[in-house]
């Protein structure tokens, strides 16, 4: 994707946004929101809400909408919404779509899930804008290369997980990233590194998680017999594997599947799972609610 046609998307999107909120179920919340930005002057194009249990439950809600001036009017109008969101204990946030996620991708030798992200940016299907690529192997760097995408080779293993953090941080904050995707990234990241991006960091695991957390899931998934196999993409936190799920796929297999066809099966379901959640991710289609995910 070029700098012109994301430039051009800016320029079509710049008085559109989307509106989150979260807060405890009550009523009047969507009649105050809805009358707010009408008030604003905005059009409604989109509107999804939920309500986990209406007797003292959470309410959530994601509103897409068009406002004439908007990326002039951005914080009149977020600083006028506060009344409303003090008085429903909301939290929330206003996400612009002319903000085009800068994004960085990690990934370590198998290259399956890096391919099906490159394509579907390329398509135009997801809307971010790679900063850079990232990897302890160089065999993505031809990827990278050939679509002008800034790649990184840094070799990391556990004994020196802190000092290539140090690095990777740095080129992190030298492209503006807010969002990292970790596309079959076979190394775990320490709890200072996740600090920095919280609910920012998206994982593909080849897993249908709870299951066959950590490393080599398809060996064991083939020990046990399992008759369907699967792939989880979550968000990362500190605790490995765990965090709050935003898509997931599975196939089935049977006895005649060696562990190789497993691969060979999952690496599909990976692909899939992971260019699904991303997607949404840009959309802003997820709200975290503890270590579980609404999505709209």
């Amino acid at each position: 994707m070029t700098n012109k046609v994301l430039n051009h998307y800016r320029e079509q999107n710049l008085d559109r946004a989307r509106l989150l909120i979260k807060c405890p179920d009550q009523p009047g919340i969507v009649s105050a929101v809805s009358t707010f930005l009408m008030n604003n002057g905005a059009n409604i194009i989109e509107s999804s809400q939920y309500s986990a249990d209406p007797e003292g439950g959470n309410f959530f809600i994601r509103m897409e909408f068009s406002c004439p001036e908007l990326h002039k009017r951005r914080n009149e109008i977020e600083q006028s919404f506060r009344e409303i969101a003090t008085t429903f204990k909301m939290d929330f946030e206003f996400c612009y779509v002319s903000d085009i996620k800068k994004t960085a991708i990690f990934v370590s030798k198998e290259l399956h899930c890096l391919m099906e992200l490159l394509w579907e940016w390329q398509n135009g299907d997801l809307m971010m804008d790679i900063g850079c690529i990232i990897s302890n192997y160089e065999d993505s760097s031809h990827l990278a290369e050939s679509l002008g995408i800034p790649f990184y080779y840094i070799p990391a293993n556990k004994d020196i997980r802190k000092q290539v953090e140090e690095k990777q941080l740095t080129i992190l904050k030298e492209h503006d990233i807010e969002l990292i995707i970790l596309a079959r990234y076979m190394q775990i990241l320490t709890p200072d590194f996740v600090s920095y991006y919280p609910n920012q960091i998206i994982n593909i695991h080849h897993s249908f998680l709870p299951a066959f957390i950590g490393a080599r899931p398809y060996e064991r998934a083939y020990n046990r017999g399992v008759k369907l196999i699967g792939a989880t993409s979550h968000y990362v936190t500190n605790d490995l594997d765990e965090g709050p799920i935003i898509e997931q796929g599975v196939e089935r297999v049977n006895h005649r599947d060696q562990v190789e066809d497993m691969k060979r099966i999952g690496r599909n379901i990976e692909r899939s799972v992971l260019a699904r959640a991303v997607k949404w991710h840009l959309q802003d289609r997820v709200i975290v609610d503890g270590n579980k995910t609404i999505v709209f």
